[in-house]
């Protein structure tokens, strides 16, 4: 099993910050300069490698945007605002100046592509995470087969903007948890994360929280812009999304999330990304 257990703590660097921690001991600290360059004349950068329990050195931004995806395994990317858990068949796309944190915990082919400011226009200002069609993942391993050169050449520059084109018209996906910087709410989530079977209903985490239940439910629209309810779905459901992607069975991946039947799980799966689980991974 890939998780022992799961905690909420705040990053170092940014006391602000939540992180879907796992007891995994990343070993091996990244640090990569690409997203820091401005010259139009690399519009693209790129970087692809296998990895084993490893994160980004230290929270960050940069001028360059980023598409970051995992080829193989599952990756976790972090915001001040968002959390996303994604595989294989999804991508992040982090916006230009962005702080965020990145972790791959156990083996991972990592996917990244650095846009140069001068190509921004007209690509999404906000970041979240995408469905990744084999059509951007190829343009993308076309571009990483030109291993960053000083100068492109016509054709590269061609590629190029394909691949500009393809990001224009990137649509998010709902695989994300929002945060919030207010106690309660940290609170709640905390506990949420550390049990994401839990039958517990909204009454019992507001008095946890040391507030009514009409409170509770007022802040989750107001902080996180979903009700409890819909954001508890949200958690079982992007741990699906890795347990799918750690090639789990359908029926182990319910039960592990707390459903009583694989059918409750498969009608709430399906409810939420359109296709069930098996069809999900089949893509």
């Amino acid at each position: 099993m890939f998780i022992i257990f799961i905690k909420f703590q705040h990053f170092p660097q940014s006391p602000n910050y939540y992180i879907w921690t796992m007891n995994i001991d990343y070993k091996t600290n990244i640090k990569i300069d690409h997203g820091f360059e401005v010259n139009a004349s690399r519009p693209v950068t790129t970087y692809s490698e296998e990895i084993q329990n490893a994160k980004c050195t230290n929270s960050h931004a940069h001028p360059r945007a980023q598409i970051i995806s995992c080829d193989t395994g599952i990756m976790k990317v972090v915001t001040k605002k968002n959390i996303w858990v994604v595989n294989s068949l999804q991508s992040v796309w982090i916006a230009s100046n962005e702080e965020h944190q990145v972790y791959f915990p156990n083996n991972v082919k990592v996917i990244t592509a650095f846009i140069d400011e001068s190509k921004l226009k007209g690509l999404p200002v906000n970041s979240f995470a995408f469905e990744t069609s084999a059509f951007l993942k190829s343009i993308l391993e076309k571009i990483i087969s030109f291993s960053n050169p000083i100068m492109f050449t016509q054709r590269q520059n061609r590629i190029i903007e394909v691949l500009i084109d393809e990001l224009s018209t990137l649509q998010s996906s709902t695989t994300f948890l929002p945060t919030s910087q207010d106690n309660r709410i940290k609170l709640v989530l905390d506990t949420l994360m550390n049990n994401w079977s839990s039958k517990h209903t909204i009454d019992y985490y507001a008095s946890l929280a040391s507030v009514s239940t009409r409170t509770l439910s007022r802040l989750f629209h107001k902080e996180l812009g979903m009700s409890f309810g819909d954001w508890k779905m949200r958690l079982k459901l992007m741990e699906a999304i890795k347990l799918l992607g750690e090639e789990k069975s359908v029926k182990e991946i319910a039960y592990n999330l707390g459903y009583e039947n694989v059918s409750s799980f498969i009608v709430a799966f399906k409810k939420h990304f359109g296709k069930t689980p098996a069809n999900y991974l089949a893509k």
